[in-house]
C-alpha cells in the first residue's frame, strides 16, 4: 500500500531522492521525509512439547482453521506479542517461542511475523475470538488449514523448509 499523504499534516507527497536511501516519499509541508507506515502482525504454530500436534482454531463464523494470531502493540516486541495472543485466544501458557518467517501480506498492509510456539496445557480455555479449536497431527493441521492463505503457507513452509506465499 502507497503512502500518498503526509501522516502529520495530510499534504499530498512528492517522490524526492534521498541522499543514501534512494527515491522516498517527502513533504513539502513538514520539509521531513515519510517512510512506509504498516501493520505489524504475529501468527503462531501452536504445538505440543512433543513437537507432534498442532492447534488451528476457526473464527468469526469461517469454515477453515487458520493459525492463532493477532497484532503487535505499540511498544510490544514481537515475541512478548505471540505469547499474548496465545493466552489471550486459547488460555495457554506458552513454554518456548521461535521465530520462522515474516512475510508481507498487501490486503491489509501488515508485516506477519510466524513464530512456532510450544504450549504445556492440552485443554484451551478460548475467548470469544475462538469459535472452535482442535489438536491436529501435523498431516491432519495441513489438510485441514484454510487453502491458498497465509497461514497455510506458514505451516508448510515450517514443516516443508520452504515458503511459498500467495500474495
Amino acid at each position: 500500500m502507497e503512502m500518498n499523504y503526509c501522516m502529520h499534516c495530510g499534504t499530498k507527497l512528492v517522490l524526492k531522492q534521498h541522499e543514501t536511501e534512494g527515491i522516498v516519499p517527502w513533504c513539502e509541508t513538514c520539509r521531513a521525509f515519510r517512510y512506509p507506515v504498516f501493520n505489524t502482525a504475529v501468527s503462531m504454530i501452536v504445538m505440543d512439547e512433543k513437537k507432534e500436534r498442532v492447534i488451528l482454531i476457526r473464527q468469526y463464523g469461517r469454515p477453515h482453521g487458520v493459525l492463532v494470531a493477532g497484532y503487535v502493540n505499540r511498544g510490544e516486541d514481537a515475541e512478548d506479542a505471540a505469547v499474548r495472543e496465545v493466552r489471550e485466544e486459547l488460555g495457554m501458557t506458552v513454554s518456548s517461542v521461535h521465530f520462522n518467517h515474516s512475510h508481507y501480506f498487501p490486503p491489509t498492509n501488515t508485516l506477519m511475523l510466524n513464530f512456532t510456539v510450544t504450549v504445556r496445557e492440552h485443554e484451551a480455555q478460548p475467548n470469544w475470538e475462538v469459535d472452535a479449536w482442535r489438536w491436529f497431527t501435523i498431516d491432519e493441521a495441513r489438510a485441514a488449514i484454510k487453502p491458498e492463505s497465509l497461514a497455510q503457507a506458514f505451516l508448510n513452509g515450517y514443516f516443508d523448509g520452504e515458503y511459498r506465499f500467495p500474495y
